[in-house]
């Protein structure tokens, strides 16, 4: 999934960007990942499109490996990357809101134990 859903609709592409990039920022809350992915994960998006999907989505409709569904896989992918460039930004922020509250960081966490300890 982290290549085909590039090159579909853009519902499916932001429902699996959003699925990979919460499974990215819970491993770096849990210390298995060196860098908080909400740092790159715009310009990051930007890149892949750039340097792999859409030379890969080119490559695809060149061999004509899947027929005309070559054509649609590029088209998909072209399509993403702009609406990505145009509304990624904005999107990042809200999925940064909803990860931070499924993973809240430790400072959070002590002090809602701490509310919670004293009574308040």
């Amino acid at each position: 999934s982290d290549v085909s859903h590039t090159m579909q609709h853009w519902h499916v592409y932001q429902k699996w960007n959003r699925k990979l990039f919460k499974e990215m920022y819970q491993a770096y809350k849990a210390g298995r990942m060196g860098a908080d992915p909400s740092g790159f994960w715009y310009q990051g998006e930007l890149g892949f499109f750039d340097n792999y999907i859409i030379p890969l989505s080119k490559k695809l409709k060149e061999c004509g490996v899947f027929g005309v569904s070559s054509d649609e896989y590029l088209g998909y992918a072209l399509k993403n990357r702009a609406e990505w460039e145009e509304r990624g930004e904005e999107m990042l922020k809200g999925m940064i809101e909803e990860v931070e509250q499924l993973y809240p960081s430790a400072a959070e966490t002590t002090d809602t134990n701490v509310e919670t300890a004293s009574g308040s």
